[in-house]
């Protein structure tokens, strides 16, 4: 990405990895994150092709309910993942910029990592939504889905230049953002009094 001393475009990375994982190799499951930056952004992205994937699913009407509960406790496991993967980039990211933030530098209220989360997301929406503005069995469709995939295209634009933006103020000195953790507590019997 222009303006990072970890020269990482993300947009690229997903876009490249989606075309990977929906090609004829297929999807890759879950990814471990390593030690790297493109190693955190794929582990982080592939939580997100997974809840995508699994989304869908949960939305059937021909399959027994249990199905439906099955993919819900799939999705809670997943969504977990992926935040604590969101905390992890955001941990790298911080690490790289330490020597550069100021303290009494404006907070930026959402991380970095949020911030390629949601370039993951609309990855994803890009992706599906091409399918559809390409499709020739509903051609009013089609139409529809090419102009909701132009807007999602400048709209990840727009949020690529902002984390682009975020991350030069960071190496300068003129903003920063921390680590907030979720603490997601639904999927922790000891927290959840529904799981107790």
């Amino acid at each position: 990405m222009a303006g990072m001393s970890l020269d990482i475009d993300v947009v690229a990375v997903h876009d490249r990895a989606l075309g990977q994982w929906y090609g004829p190799a297929g999807a890759p499951g879950e990814l471990a994150p390593g030690e790297e930056l493109l190693s955190l952004l794929l582990a982080q992205h592939s939580c997100n092709f997974g809840l995508w994937n699994l989304e869908d699913e949960a939305r059937r009407r021909d399959v027994d309910d249990s199905v439906i509960a099955e993919v819900k406790r799939q999705i809670d496991g997943w969504n977990q993942r992926r935040n604590d993967r969101v905390e992890l980039l955001d941990e790298f990211l911080l690490a790289d910029l330490a020597d550069s933030l100021e303290a009494s530098a404006p907070l930026h209220s959402e991380t970095a990592g949020m911030m390629i989360d949601r370039l993951s997301i609309l990855s994803l929406k890009i992706h599906h939504m091409g399918l559809n503005a390409a499709r020739d069995d509903v051609p009013e469709l089609a139409r529809e889905c090419a102009g909701k995939l132009e807007v999602l295209i400048r709209q990840r634009g727009d949020l690529a230049d902002c984390l682009q933006q975020l991350l030069s103020d960071c190496q300068q000195g003129r903003r920063r953002f921390q680590l907030y953790r979720q603490y997601k507590a639904y999927n922790d019997e000891r927290l959840n009094p529904a799981l107790r």
